[in-house]
């Protein structure tokens, strides 16, 4: 009966654990203080580094007094030139201005602006840039939406009417230049926004003096502005491309200190250009409009220097690593493509000629110094991007070679990696590298998470807060590596224990994994959540012996779809501005704007497919498994025969990586940086494994604990006797699936090596019978026999 409820409980087990880790959210215990007024000042191009107290006085001063932070300029056009940046603001949402522009750059764009009654003015061209965000881009949004929430608005200058106007083009009241003494029309309204100029020069003295004069600007909105009012400083948009971070500034009552920060980021210091329009209507106390606003009201956080020179210096620096990161990550992911290409054609030689085969005719053997250098070659290849993660704690991005020092420190923590897997206990073993690699990346992608997600931030294998995607939490190739090691890192493991515990075990792992990719404390990531328990769900039915049968793959799909509507109605019952991704999802599909969700995960999908790097790493990991390493001289159904923990391991991480990819409009991106682990650390132990194919079992004890085992009752032939002669798929014939389908046809005394287990490939156990996984004997070459086989051997020779 216990067998037969095993499936079921373990599904609720990982059921439980996924949703109370995505159900579970950070208290909100920020206030947000009320103002009589507001007072928007916009200036393109405004960089942290264009600040300093003598040339921009006032705006240091009211940094120093008021609460600072960076500014993701992002819009729906890329780069977001000011025209679009001022739409954007407007709209609470990523618009664009329509017209065709070159992209790369912000050519002079003229917005008409009417003056019909001396009053107001008139966008005659509002119009047609509402029908173009609505109807041409998939972001939904509407322009206008921020003035048309309240009573009255003033814009002075031509940026800030682009902000002001109404979706039907009217500004309530407008300045083309700001007044001596603005006092009086900065009060006539609760709302106003003023474009203090562009600061956008490439020569450093041109750019100080724009610098200096929008901060002279600011200096007469301040001392004009009405009582109980907040003022907020924004760097509206880039000028140019390369994209960048921007000066954000909060001051008035209750905004004294601190870091900015918005629920959109869940980043302390950092915030979009879409969180302005919400902050100002949150702060004004009045309604946000529906299903139109894609930011979140800022907020503070207290944890600040007190010394703003300080405090400027970081968010200048990370404005400084983003644009570095750029520069770097796409040489870098290139380089790690060809480098594992490159590896994978010279294994394919050492794969067809690493078989023992009995008898004088055969191969020659390859040199087992060669062998040894080709595996070291594949642990490092593994480690290039957890290093490449690790190398962000160096601020390689300060040096005058930003790219050189990156290259130095991610190439030296490559080596430093690899001999550490090289010296590591077990290492001679067959599963040795595999479980010393994937419990590295495990390590350094957990701890990352747990301590903040600070090397993702803007670092090259990261994700960028110029992008605006993300900007806390796991990133796409973060994902993709903390899978596949935990995942591997579960197998490893539960190949260690006895049959019937290793589904335990890998729930117990694959369990903490999934609280750590989904919990909004740490990972943040509730598609990547989900994703991971359909793969923990699936190792979990097939690490202890058999096959992925229908029943099988039932249990997997109704646990991944157990948490996803478990969360679902969780965060569903959550207020608006707190629901998380998959709730604000579903109830975009309830008032009919799911579409264009999906309709922006699909149009991602296929860039990320055709733009990306990491889908040659996918693509070129799954043709050497499938093309290689999966026939019947390539090993790895072998090793899936002796391992079937190894094996349900590396089907739950393409099972997940593939879920997590295409839900997460990431493509191939997820199972690329799964791949650049799992690929050559299956090429390794495909090697070892088919190094000693001919080796016979030396009995043991049979403790378990050890990833061989003892020999099945009735001495070591045993098992072979009547076994298959040939690599077979899945490793000989498939066990009985039993009515607990825990994949077993009987269970045998002891582990590895219980007699009820799947027959392997050439007759061998696939408990783990034979010795590859035992330290060889001083002194014994690579590849000794031991003893010689009691029954005839072929001298076929396979062909190549």
């Amino acid at each position: 009966m216990l067998r037969r409820l095993t499936p079921v409980l373990l599904t609720l087990v990982v059921v439980v654990l996924g949703i109370t880790a995505l159900s579970a959210r950070p208290e909100d215990g920020a206030t947000r203080p009320n103002a009589d007024y507001v007072v928007l000042v916009g200036a393109a191009g405004l960089r942290w580094d264009d600040v300093d107290p003598e040339n921009t006085p006032t705006l240091w001063r009211m940094a120093e007094q008021g609460a600072i932070g960076s500014l993701s300029v992002r819009s729906a056009h890329r780069p977001t030139c000011p025209v679009d940046g001022w739409l954007t603001l407007g709209a609470g949402n990523f618009a664009a201005w329509p017209g065709t522009r070159p992209s790369g750059g912000c050519p002079a764009t003229a917005v008409t602006v009417e003056r019909p009654d001396g009053i107001g003015a008139n966008l005659p061209d509002q119009a047609s840039a509402v029908v173009h965000n609505q109807e041409q881009l998939s972001w939904g949004a509407t322009p206008g939406a921020l003035a048309e929430s309240v009573r009255c608005s003033v814009a002075v200058g031509p940026g800030a009417a682009v902000a002001a106007a109404r979706p039907f083009g009217r500004v309530d009241r407008y300045a083309p230049t700001l007044p001596e003494d603005p006092a009086e029309l900065l009060g006539s309204c609760v709302l106003s926004i003023v474009d203090v100029g562009t600061v956008d020069d490439e020569d450093p003295a041109v750019r100080a003096a724009q610098a200096r004069q929008a901060d002279a600007r600011l200096a007469r909105v301040l001392a004009a502005r009405p009582p109980r009012s907040l003022v907020l400083v924004a760097g509206v948009s880039d000028t140019d491309s390369p994209a960048r971070l921007h000066v954000a500034v909060a001051d008035g009552p209750g905004w004294e200190g601190g870091w900015l920060t918005s629920p959109s980021t869940a980043r302390s210091g950092y915030l979009q250009l879409i969180d302005l329009a919400p902050t100002v209507l949150a702060v004004l106390d009045k309604p946000m409009p529906e299903r139109v606003f894609l930011g979140r009201p800022a907020v503070t956080v207290d944890d600040r220097p007190d010394d703003l020179r300080a405090a400027i210096e970081a968010p200048a620096d990370a404005d400084r690593e983003a644009a570095a990161q750029r520069r770097v990550a796409g040489w870098f992911f290139t380089l790690l493509a060809a480098a594992q290409l490159a590896l994978a054609v010279a294994v394919l030689p050492l794969l067809r000629r690493a078989r023992r085969l009995a008898g004088p005719h055969g191969p020659e053997p390859v040199s087992p110094r060669i062998v040894a250098v080709v595996e070291l070659m594949l642990i490092a290849a593994a480690l290039a991007v957890p290093a490449a993660l690790l190398a962000d704690a160096v601020p390689w991005w300060r040096g005058d070679h930003a790219g050189l020092w990156y290259a130095s420190v991610t190439a030296l923590l490559i080596v430093g990696g690899t001999a550490a897997v090289r010296f590591t206990p077990g290492h001679e073993r067959t599963l040795g590298p595999l479980g010393a690699v994937a419990g590295l990346a495990t390590l350094v992608v957990g701890v990352d998470v747990l301590t903040g997600s600070r090397l993702q931030l803007n670092g090259v294998v990261g994700y960028s807060a110029l992008e605006g995607g993300r900007y806390a939490g796991l990133g796409t190739v973060g994902l993709g590596v903390f899978i596949a090691g935990a995942l591997l890192c579960g197998g490893w493991l539960a190949q260690r224990f006895r049959k019937g515990w290793r589904p335990i075990v890998m729930v117990t792992v694959g369990g903490l994994a999934v609280v750590i990719v989904g919990s909004p404390y740490l990972g943040a990531d509730s598609i990547g959540a989900i994703a991971l328990t359909a793969g923990v769900s699936v190792a979990a039915a097939i690490c202890s012996g058999g096959w992925l049968t229908v029943s099988r793959l039932a249990w997997a799909t109704m646990a991944a779809l157990a948490v996803t509507v478990g969360f679902a109605l969780v965060d569903l019952g959550r207020p608006a501005d707190e629901r998380g991704s998959l709730g604000r999802f579903l109830a975009a599909v309830g008032d009919g704007t799911g579409g264009l969700t999906v309709h922006r995960s699909s149009s991602s999908n296929i860039q990320t497919l055709v733009n990306s790097p990491l889908t040659v790493l996918a693509l070129a990991g799954a043709a050497l498994v499938w093309l290689a390493l999966l026939q019947p001289w390539g090993g790895l159904m072998r090793l899936f025969g002796i391992y079937p923990a190894i094996r349900a391991a590396m089907a739950g991480t393409g099972v997940a990586v593939g879920l997590g990819g295409l839900l997460g409009g990431s493509a191939l991106d997820v199972a690329g940086a799964a791949a650049a682990l799992v690929v050559p650390m299956a090429a390794l132990a495909a090697l070892r494994v088919l190094d000693h194919s001919t080796d016979r079992t030396v009995p043991d004890s049979g403790r378990p604990g050890g990833e061989t085992g003892a020999v099945p009752p009735g001495g070591p032939d045993s098992s072979s006797r009547g076994g298959a002669a040939g690599d077979g798929a899945g490793g000989g014939r498939p066990a009985a699936d039993g009515p607990a389908g825990d994949g077993a046809a009987a269970d045998g005394a002891g582990d590895p090596g219980e007699a009820g287990e799947p027959v392997g490939p050439d007759g061998q156990d696939s408990a783990g019978t034979e010795a590859p996984d035992r330290p060889r004997p001083a002194g014994t070459a690579r590849g000794a026999l031991v003893p010689a086989q009691p029954t005839p051997a072929t001298s076929e020779i396979p062909a190549g």
